[in-house]
């Protein structure tokens, strides 16, 4: 059967029954675990992620390293053996900075090929890998949602700055992927929505050492991105694939 649908004003919301979160183990990818856990309309929820995740209610918990391709591929066996399709499939992965040195560039001085390598092994080719498995895996004949964790600096008109070359160009990369899905997918499964997600400045790991200037109105908790990015992902409709839309569900320019 299809996803629930709910008519909220001029607002159709789909609400999902099947869902996978990549990246468990990070602040919003755990934050989307715990929203969509506490959904009446969720049968089952995958959630992924190469750390040890905790127990939650009604969670199948999946250690996986999304870098491993042959991995992903014997999760998305799995689900498939379940003849279960998810309707909704998030990645909320990402990279930027590490303890080990990685620091965004602020002069193409500073490039390093390492740095591309580690940058476009989390951000743009382990989405795609996710994308190749499970894809497939969707519903042809009604509502269902692929999302990944895009950025607003990824958005090449967007760039006034400059700057931070490997994360930029990564996330670029990821749109131009999303667009390709959206346009190959849309020849087979009509309602299927592809998209990026821009979070805003969320506090977690990731954007920590980089958010002390953000106004405090602009500087979400995890739990409380998850909620707006949960509300976007109900919101949109097939002419939306293809797109990237921030926290507040406004399209980020390519």
């Amino acid at each position: 059967p299809p996803p629930v649908s709910e008519t909220d004003g001029k607002l159709k919301m789909t609400l999902p029954r099947n869902v996978i979160i990549f990246g468990a183990s990070g602040g919003i990818g755990s934050a989307l675990v715990d929203h969509y856990a506490a959904q009446p309309n969720v049968e089952t929820l995958h959630a992924v992620a190469r750390r040890p995740l905790p127990e939650r209610p009604g969670v199948q918990n999946h250690r996986v390293d999304i870098t491993d391709e042959a991995a992903l591929e014997t999760l998305a066996s799995q689900i498939r053996q379940s003849k279960v399709h998810p309707d909704l499939i998030v990645v909320a992965t990402g990279i930027l900075s590490d303890e080990n040195g990685l620091q965004p560039e602020k002069s193409y001085r500073q490039q390093s090929v390492a740095a591309f390598e580690q940058i476009f092994a989390i951000n743009t080719f382990a989405p795609a890998m996710i994308a190749r498995h499970f894809l497939g895996l969707m519903p042809r004949k009604s509502p269902a949602t692929f999302a990944a964790l895009s950025a607003r600096v990824g958005s090449i008109s967007d760039n006034q700055l400059g700057g931070w070359h490997a994360y930029r160009a990564s996330k670029a990369a990821l749109n131009m992927l999303i667009r390709n899905y959206a346009i190959e997918m849309g020849r087979t499964h009509e309602q299927l929505i592809c998209v990026g997600l821009h979070p805003g400045t969320v506090r977690t790991d990731l954007s920590d050492p980089f958010s002390k200037n953000v106004p405090e109105d602009k500087l979400f908790d995890p739990a409380q991105a998850a909620g707006y990015l949960a509300d976007v992902l109900a919101g949109l409709t097939p002419g939306d694939s293809g797109a990237v839309f921030d926290w507040a569900g406004k399209a980020i320019p390519a």
